[in-house]
């Protein structure tokens, strides 16, 4: 297990020699990354594991001979370790996240300088490093099953729930909202992710939850029965005009080092909603949403913060929880129980 006063043991598997060399390159800059080897394919690489002993290992997704996905399959039985996977835009990339991958970056190309991917890549080492690592039943990717509707009950038609995560989010986000109904009151999602990515995301939710999700473009109103995803690389915040809310999306500066940010959507929350809302602060490295969320607490939100056993890395959640922005904190199996409970008391 690796300890915050260590180097971080770093292994890239990948077919491309220029690949593992911008990769071992790059991440070898950083004082607190070892390069202790690389692979050129997953079989290499399960060979190397045992003598390298690598923290964590960055893996391209399609490899001749043996995919990234089918990698961590017979990977993390055997060694549960940290995987980053490196990715082109392909929907593959949340299969493997549901197959127990920790995160993933985009691959460089004319969108994207190489020093931007290794940044990328180098936070996401070492928010990686202390990450646990999850192996997903096969069930997760299946559809959700029906969920009683909450019904015309007008009251739930003037609530609004914002939802925001990071490391670990795009699985444990998936499985919140598998278990809500589909005319849950309208939903606003932040999700820390790679440009080119969030549309694919939606439209993966879409299909395998029970309420709509889209990805947000601006203006869209925000109703019952949809759920509204940042676009990557966009703020989203809340905007009210009478009775009416609508989002706007804007690229916009960063807000505590993201865009799009949970702390911008949940500071919007607590400024523009004067109806009955709901905040929920997930999985991820950092602190991005717990300003926010205290913010929504103190202008009467419902506050969840998902907790720690359930985190692939605690650190938004804790910091939420520190500084008193979290009224309950749930498992990510439960926080819809939780959600929906709360939904029943209001009236």
């Amino acid at each position: 297990m690796w300890s915050a006063n260590k180097k971080i043991r770093v292994m890239v598997v990948d077919d491309s020699v220029l690949a593992r060399t911008i990769i071992t390159q790059g991440l070898g800059k950083h004082p607190r990354i070892e390069i202790v080897g690389t692979a050129f394919n997953p079989r290499d690489a399960m060979a190397k594991i045992p003598q390298m002993r690598p923290d964590v290992i960055t893996s391209d997704i399609e490899m001749p001979g043996m995919s990234g996905l089918d990698f961590l399959k017979q990977l993390l039985p055997k060694y549960p370790l940290p995987v980053i996977l490196v990715s082109s835009l392909n929907l593959r990339v949340f299969d493997a996240l549901s197959a127990g991958a920790v995160d993933f970056v985009r691959k460089p190309d004319s969108s994207q300088s190489n020093d931007v991917f290794i940044n990328n890549l180098t936070q996401k080492v070492i928010s990686a490093a202390g990450a646990k690592v999850r192996q997903a039943p096969p069930s997760s990717i299946t559809k959700a099953a029906p969920v009683a509707p909450l019904g015309a009950r007008p009251n739930l038609d003037n609530v609004i729930i914002a939802l925001g995560a990071s490391t670990g989010g795009t699985e444990a986000t998936l499985e919140v909202l598998k278990r809500l109904p589909a005319d849950i009151p309208g939903m606003l999602i932040v999700q820390h992710m790679p440009t080119g990515f969030t549309q694919m995301y939606a439209e993966r939710l879409n299909r395998l939850c029970n309420m709509e999700v889209r990805e947000a473009k601006n203006g869209d109103e925000v109703r019952r029965g949809l759920a509204l995803l940042a676009p990557a690389d966009y703020q989203m915040r809340i905007v009210r005009s009478g009775s009416r809310y609508t989002v706007s999306c804007a690229q916009g500066e960063k807000v505590s080092g993201h865009r799009p940010s949970v702390d911008a959507l949940f500071f919007s929350m607590a400024e523009q909603v004067r109806c009955k809302m709901v905040g929920i602060i997930m999985t991820g490295m950092g602190r991005d949403g717990a300003d926010g969320l205290l913010q929504m607490r103190k202008a009467g939100a419902f506050t969840i913060g998902q907790d720690k056993d359930s985190c692939v890395v605690y650190g938004m959640p804790m910091v939420a929880y520190n500084i008193g922005a979290v009224q309950i904190q749930a498992s990510c199996e439960n926080i819809s129980s939780v959600l929906l409970r709360q939904l029943n008391t209001l009236h």
